[in-house]
């Protein structure tokens, strides 16, 4: 009886003993963390903007609150945002590398350039093949370690005051654009222009300006410009599938637990996938009611698409010519592209196609 009293008390005192030691071993894999994200969008772009607002509300509920970030707009200027981080004035940011292009051309290779990949083929590169690591070596120096945060997919090619019916209706069009896309536009004859984002609607009213870049249907209907400039072209040849990234200070990711830096890559992945289809959801409506309200959709005719083509080639030869780091990585995504598009070809093509068809011959029967 009192060898099992003994027992049972020790056992008693053994648990207790454990939860007290438990309890700071606890909070030590559970540190609290603070971070600030500063985002290179703003509200009213509630798609971009809000993936960044989600991948801080699954960090937050997934550490029970232990580690927050606390999100921030910025404004337009992706560089900034960029620079913010690599300096470690925050921790984290987000935007679309392609606006670094006079930093580093390379950089645009993390978001979009001509006549890339569209957003499932990004993934692919990104997460399960070299993507990740090749961009990963082109932040090393700036001192940030990069994620995915989102791919609006392939975009509209602009607003234009004037049709394009051949190539020579791109010569002396002052349009708003910049980095590698207006680089290409700008041996089509286009005359790249920057202009602020409040100034559009009065540069294209007062003649100033003949074009702006689009983006997509759900982030246009809010500008009105099918007043300004009717003509809608798609698609966009130089963002197929616009990829924004998170930056990470990498001082601050060295500090973070390991079980940490797995939540974070988890709520990035999360948010990342939620962006493009949101996009896809809320952009065939705002098309429509866009046509409505006055745009008109144009393709590009393919004499142009197939100008754009070679004047990106020679873009491409030019940077690759100065930068062996550029022309490592355009090798190896521009092969990882062409290795794909066989299989979309005979699959996600050819049955998108034949779906095309069908609903077309269905509303004709109407």
């Amino acid at each position: 009886m009192q060898r099992r009293s003994f027992l049972k008390h020790a056992s008693l005192g053994a648990a207790a003993g454990g939860a007290v030691v438990a309890a700071p071993a606890l909070a030590q894999d559970m540190p609290s963390v603070s971070w600030r994200l500063a985002s290179s969008f703003k509200p009213g772009l509630p798609t971009l903007y809000g993936a960044g607002e989600a991948f801080c509300r699954y960090v937050d509920e997934a550490s029970g609150g232990r580690f927050r970030i606390r999100p921030s707009a910025q404004g337009s200027d992706g560089v900034q945002v960029f620079e913010a981080v690599a300096g470690g004035a925050v921790d984290c940011g987000h935007g679309f590398a392609s606006a670094c292009f006079a930093k580093d051309p390379a950089l645009c290779f993390d978001s979009a350039v001509p006549f890339g990949m569209n957003a499932r083929q990004m993934n692919a590169w990104m997460l399960e093949a070299d993507g990740l690591k090749l961009t990963r070596d082109l932040y090393q120096p700036h001192q940030i370690i990069n994620l995915p945060l989102g791919n609006t997919g392939v975009q509209m090619g602009g607003w234009y005051r004037k049709e394009i019916k051949t190539l020579a209706d791109l010569k002396g069009v002052r349009m708003l654009t910049a980095g590698l896309a207006g680089e290409v536009l700008a041996r089509l004859g286009v005359v790249p222009q920057q202009v602020a984002a409040d100034e559009v609607a009065g540069a294209l009213g007062k003649d100033t300006l003949d074009a702006v870049e689009a983006a997509s249907p759900s982030d246009d209907e809010a500008l009105g410009l099918q007043k300004l400039a009717p003509y809608y072209y798609y698609p966009s040849w130089w963002e197929g599938g616009a990829q924004a990234t998170l930056y990470i200070s990498a001082p601050a990711w060295d500090k973070l637990p390991r079980h940490y830096r797995s939540l974070v890559e988890a709520a990035s992945r999360a948010a990342h996938a939620s962006v493009t289809a949101r996009y896809d959801a809320r952009n065939p409506a705002a098309l429509s009611r866009l046509t409505a309200a006055g745009a008109q959709l144009r393709a590009f005719p393919r004499a142009v698409l197939d100008a754009a083509f070679e004047a990106s080639t020679e873009v491409y030869r030019a940077l690759a010519d100065k930068d062996p780091r550029f022309k490592a990585i355009h090798g190896n995504y521009m092969g990882f592209r062409d290795q794909l598009l066989p299989w979309f070809r005979v699959s996600e093509s050819a049955y998108d196609q034949y779906l095309m068809s069908m609903a077309l011959a269905a509303g004709r029967q109407r």
